[in-house]
């Protein structure tokens, strides 16, 4: 039987046929391609989950703790995380910067960032607040307190590692985002890895509602069973196409 007779056959064949001709490979091999990738990728979202969780435990711990003063949260170093501090210090204005495109509540606006310059020697920045943006892009006219000042925050990790859209950030005035190392070597003073988000009453028209580390737990739990449960479906697809309904050759 020549070649094209023997493929005229199969094409006539009943449906049956033909589909318990398929090589039973390939969706086996597709099926543990899939399912792997939605195994990972629901682990992925499950562990983002426990992450923020621990987070949030660590916060909540932190928040009954008494206030600190600076020598206590140094000398506790990453133990200090977001624990509450009462400083003295004078802030430096001249290097006061406004942090672009802040989200609050779904409006637009800037974080007030400024060094506070301690009572004891050296330095820590000092996030004032949240402030709306103007129709006009006009940044907000906030004066920088003169003077001694007694200041409480939360001790946060001053990030540094953002997705920028241009290579540099001008200096002074509006900065896309907070990058610790070229603000350093702005500032010409060292600074602490630490940021100060404040607290206390000021009376300046700047917002202090500072989200908790727990943003995104649920949706993350929820991104994770979607993932596990489409590797679940992948799975139950494979055994009825292929064993009940006979991808295999009898």
């Amino acid at each position: 039987m020549n070649t094209q007779v023997r493929r005229l056959l199969e094409f006539s064949a009943p449906p049956e046929r033909r589909r318990a001709a398929r090589p039973f490979w390939l969706p086996t091999l597709a099926t543990l391609l899939v399912a792997g990738l939605t195994i990972l990728l629901g682990q992925w979202q499950w562990h983002k989950a426990e992450t923020k969780a621990a987070q949030r435990a660590g916060y909540d711990r932190a928040m009954a703790e008494p206030v600190l003063s600076w020598d206590e949260a140094r000398a506790l170093g990453e133990a200090a995380l977001y624990r509450r501090v009462r400083l003295q210090g004078e802030f430096a204005g001249e290097y006061q910067v406004w942090l672009d495109n802040r989200i609050l509540q779904g409006r637009a606006g800037y974080h007030l960032v400024v060094p506070l310059r301690l009572e004891g020697g050296g330095a820590v920045l000092f996030n004032r607040g949240w402030r709306a943006a103007e129709a006009e892009r006009r940044l907000p006219a906030i004066a920088t307190p003169a003077g001694r000042q007694t200041v409480e925050g939360i001790l946060v990790h001053a990030r540094s590692r953002y997705l920028e859209l241009a290579p540099e950030q001008p200096v002074g005035g509006l900065w896309q985002n907070l990058d610790l190392d070229r603000y350093r070597a702005w500032y010409g003073n060292d600074l602490p890895d630490w940021l100060v988000l404040r607290t206390d009453m000021a009376g300046d028209g700047l917002v202090r509602d500072w989200p908790e580390p727990d943003a995104g737990i649920e949706r993350h739990r929820a991104y994770a069973v979607q993932w596990f449960s489409l590797a679940a479906l992948v799975v139950w697809l494979w055994f009825y196409f292929g064993l009940v309904k006979g991808w295999r050759r009898p």
